[in-house]
């Protein structure tokens, strides 16, 4: 069987992106929402809303219960 390699910080970095044209469009979601919409593993959702995150692009914004919410910043 063949072994696939991904380069991690290219996968995180498209997420990322797709993450970023995403809430651009459709405004604040849920994080489990991002993942179903994706359709990425949510491990791979999270690294890119932490490289958003660390450029100041995006922030968690209040919701409701347990959910995680995810917006961009106004900067």
């Amino acid at each position: 069987m063949a072994t696939i390699r991904v380069d991690a910080a290219q996968e995180i970095g498209t997420t990322a992106g797709a993450v970023w044209q995403y809430l651009n469009s459709h405004g604040p979601t849920a994080v489990s929402a991002l993942t179903k919409e994706l359709e990425a593993p949510r491990d791979v959702v999270l690294q890119g809303i932490g490289w958003l995150a660390r450029e100041g692009k995006v922030e968690y914004v209040p919701g409701k219960g347990n959910a995680k919410i995810v917006g961009l910043t106004d900067t």
